[in-house]
């Protein structure tokens, strides 16, 4: 058993650090002292704090009792109801959540090969497993669900968008038509599917029980197409940089967009959206350089 203090990865520090009286500044002082806790409560060996990790998260790999490898995870606060949705898919198309501690809010996975994703994979395959992934996903959940709704979810999105907004003035059209979209969308669709809400080649890993398992999700209520537009956006930079790259981005939507029965324009709406959201974060938090190719994306749809 493990008894000497783990660090956190420095990518998980320098995301959360800014505010040491805040939440998330608290809990990230207190890790250490959470993860040599929880590994004597659940009787775990520690092998190693995984690195260089997450910006919301730390994950570390541990041994069972028995010897069988999981892996110890602590979502940082404001991350919601990972583990409620990891008990509904029950290991269909996502990591089998083992155990979970509502106190420490620590989950403990089985082990995935977090080294390889399907980001390993060429393109055209790398799609194509991605959308067998999440369609497992996408079940309906409980009337009386705790996960946060599409509406609710972007709302708060939404604030942030409109206060950095004004530090990149030249996406001021775009950013229109974001928040437009934002009011429209929730509103004229009757889907309500449990999806996985940050969904991406990187968060689909190699598994032992089955070959690819998503995970890391940050659950959400509402249409499937929100979920498919963060994969529309996977690898957006390799295909801005070819030939017909305007063409290729709209084709890229129809394509994943029929493969899954999701409509066109409502998928092509929402990656807009993402996009913009994303591309004005970045700018406003210093990477000018990919939050203006995120926008020129955008600009193509």
């Amino acid at each position: 058993m493990a008894t000497a203090p783990i660090e956190p990865p420095q990518r998980l520090v320098s995301s959360l650090s800014g505010d040491p009286e805040s939440p998330a500044g608290k809990w990230l002082a207190a890790l250490p002292t959470l993860v040599q806790q929880q590994l004597e409560t659940w009787d775990l060996t520690l092998e190693r704090v995984h690195a260089p990790g997450g910006r919301s998260s730390l994950l570390a790999l541990v041994r069972q009792k028995d010897g069988t490898p999981a892996a110890l995870k602590f979502p940082a606060p404001g991350r919601r109801h990972e583990a409620e949705a990891l008990e509904i898919w029950n290991g269909w198309g996502a990591v089998r959540l083992l155990r979970t501690d509502i106190t420490t809010g620590a989950l403990l996975l089985e082990r995935l090969h977090s080294a390889v994703s399907l980001r390993s994979l060429p393109e055209a395959k790398a799609f194509l497993e991605a959308a067998g992934t999440v369609r497992r996903l996408w079940v309906q959940p409980d009337p009386h669900h705790p996960f946060d709704t599409l509406a609710g979810r972007t709302e708060e999105a939404v604030e942030s968008l409109r206060w950095a907004g004004p530090l990149v003035p030249t996406a001021a059209p775009l950013i229109d038509e974001a928040q437009e979209l934002r009011e429209s969308l929730p509103a004229s669709t009757d889907e309500h599917f449990l999806l996985h809400g940050a969904f991406r080649q990187g968060k689909v890993l190699a598994g032992d029980r089955t070959p690819w398992l998503a995970a890391g999700p940050f659950p959400v209520v509402g249409e499937r197409a929100y979920d498919l537009a963060a994969l529309v956006l996977d690898r957006f930079e390799d295909l801005m940089a070819g030939s017909g790259a305007a063409t290729g981005a709209r084709r890229r939507v129809a394509k994943l967009a029929d493969s899954l029965d999701v409509d066109r324009d409502r998928l092509r709406s929402w990656t807009l959206y993402r996009a913009v959201d994303a591309g004005v974060r970045e700018s406003a938090a210093g990477d000018r350089r990919h939050g203006e190719l995120l926008l020129e994306f955008a600009a193509w749809l």
